[in-house]
């Protein structure tokens, strides 16, 4: 069996294929998929046209990427919540700690989650070993959106 790589709670990973480098991921074991936020997404007959994160991001460029139909497929994914939504998926090549895999990932609009990407059990099995004690979180924002949803709690229960 080939070593696991120890990789943190979250990672700055590549994108080679797609020239997107040094991109906040979430590393998340609760989860079977990995996703990436796609900003738009568009099937011109048998062709996938994506542009990979939104506006806001640093890592956006506004880049359409065409993926032929044997880089697709579509898939059922449930969220946290157990509602299930169907989804567009690619096979990308990733670099994670140093090491390069292929990984399937999930389109979906991210925008409002502070990791762009997301790495699942799947995408991890039998390569990565989690310490959530290591990696490259993103703390400060991190610390922004807990300060923001305490005060959202506490104008909440001062207006009950």
């Amino acid at each position: 069996m080939k070593e696991l790589t120890l990789i943190g709670r979250a990672e700055r990973v590549d994108f080679p294929g797609l020239s997107f480098l040094k991109v906040p991921a979430k590393i998340d074991t609760g989860a079977d998929a990995s996703s990436i936020w796609a900003h738009v997404i568009n099937l011109e007959g048998t062709r996938l046209d994506v542009i990979f994160f939104g506006p806001g991001s640093s890592h956006y460029d506004g880049v359409v990427h065409s993926f032929p139909k044997r880089d697709y497929a579509v898939t059922r994914v449930s969220n946290s919540f157990g509602q299930r939504e169907v989804r567009y998926k690619l096979k990308l090549k990733i670099i994670v700690s140093g090491r390069i895999i292929i990984g399937s990932f999930s389109l979906a609009n991210r925008s409002s989650k502070l990791y762009p990407i997301l790495l699942g059990r799947s995408l991890l099995r039998n390569k990565f070993l989690v310490d959530v004690s290591k990696g490259e979180p993103l703390i400060e924002k991190e610390k922004a959106r807990r300060a923001k949803l305490k005060e959202e709690i506490l104008v909440f229960s001062e207006e009950q």
